[in-house]
């Protein structure tokens, strides 16, 4: 009666998602104060105003029957452009709006791609730790992910990386600044990346896959672009994170003018899209996306953030990974058992992410996109959580 790949996947839900589902359900029991959510990633930075005054002015100056209209299926032209337009400056590489494709948010990105890409069997290299739904995308697509370790401080890991290729190896997917470890791979990095992925694909393009939802939050060097350094590159954006429009769901996809077949991978693209449904993302917010990319979040609202939590924690005797970006902090569970540790912390009303759905064991993720607030009144409950027997 119902396809049994889609209904063992509804009932297995995100471990993420349900913590999230939990906390609102325990704030409307016990009050919002009570609970410390520390699951999603969902930003509590506020929105630029330049964003937001863009909206208000599309809705105010432009009919709806434009703003509010059918776009083509790749998206609005002017959006495309605008974005290529960004990422040529950015990685000095000539972006084509032809080779841009408008997404509801860098995961409707990841599904297009994996399908545009994969066939049956064939692998995708992710380093670990990795964002859980990786493995949805690759799997349904028909492919198989490869987990691949990385180094101490979870960069890339070459040895490792040329290790794991095989000849059913199509692409490599990574993630920086990285989720959940707060990992900026460096411009070095993407280089030596770069230079293995075209040593090992004389047989066929491996595709490097870049999923850059935090690309702008930094607290350092601005996050290197793999374009610059590997041709054939597909980068994945969200705006969800850069302009605090989580909710919105507005992204892209675009192709390296320079990649095998560019036009032709565009194709598969779009056929992709077509097959999954993701077509003419949403029209108001493609309109927007010029401004969008001219506006930057707060960052120091998590620089804040991370530095409060990373020294209390420290402090209690936490190990962190000093994060280079993001807005996540990975920490080693006390006592090595990340699922045990979570639970006993949602006994306590704080909600932590065990690394096991991360392809990781003995590690919390904490999600410190909330408010100050909610970190300064959690510290007591993580002291004290700690000080228990495990």
């Amino acid at each position: 009666m119902f396809n049994r790949e889609m209904l063992t996947l509804g009932r297995q839900r995100s471990v993420i998602r349900e913590l999230f589902s939990y906390g609102k359900q325990r704030k409307a029991e016990i009050g919002e104060e009570n609970v410390f959510d520390f699951s999603i990633g969902a930003p509590a930075a506020p929105t630029p105003s330049s964003a937001q005054e863009e909206l208000v002015r599309l809705l105010r100056e432009v009919p709806s029957e434009t703003l509010h209209t059918y776009t083509q299926a790749a998206g609005l032209f002017s959006a495309r452009e605008a974005v290529a337009k960004s990422l040529s400056t950015q990685s000095g590489v000539p972006m084509s709006a032809n080779l841009v494709y408008m997404t509801c948010g860098a995961s409707a990105s990841l599904a297009i791609v994996m399908t545009a890409i994969l066939e049956k069997g064939d692998e995708v290299l992710v380093p670990c730790p990795y964002f859980p739904e990786y493995e949805v995308f690759i799997s349904r697509a028909g492919g198989k992910l490869v987990p691949v370790a990385t180094n101490s401080a979870f960069h890339l890991d070459l040895d490792a990386i040329e290790r794991a290729i095989t000849p059913k190896t199509r692409a490599m997917l990574i993630n920086s600044p990285n989720n959940p470890t707060g990992a900026v791979y460096s411009a070095e990095e993407l280089r030596a990346l770069g230079q293995l992925l075209r040593k090992k694909s004389k047989e066929g393009p491996i595709f490097l896959l870049s999923d850059e939802p935090y690309r702008e939050l930094t607290y350092g060097a601005p996050a290197a672009s793999p374009l610059s350094f590997y041709d054939d590159t597909v980068v994945l954006y969200s705006f969800s994170k850069s302009v605090t429009l989580a909710g919105e769901r507005i992204g892209y996809l675009a192709v390296s003018p320079r990649a095998n077949g560019a036009e032709t991978l565009f194709d598969a693209v779009c056929g992709a899209g077509r097959s999954l449904g993701y077509i003419c993302a949403p029209a108001l917010f493609q309109y927007a996306v010029p401004a969008f990319l001219k506006s930057s979040t707060d960052v120091e609202f998590y620089r804040t953030n991370r530095d409060l939590l990373y020294g209390a924690l420290t402090d209690m005797g936490y190990a962190c990974c000093p994060a280079e970006g993001a807005f996540y902090l990975f920490v080693k569970a006390p006592g090595g058992d990340a699922v045990r540790f979570s639970e006993y912390a949602k006994a306590h009303e704080l909600l932590l992410v065990p690394s096991d759905s991360f392809g990781t064991k003995g590690y919390v993720r904490i999600s410190y996109c909330v408010p100050k607030s909610v970190i300064e009144k959690s510290l007591p409950t993580f002291r004290e959580i700690f000080s228990a027997s495990f």
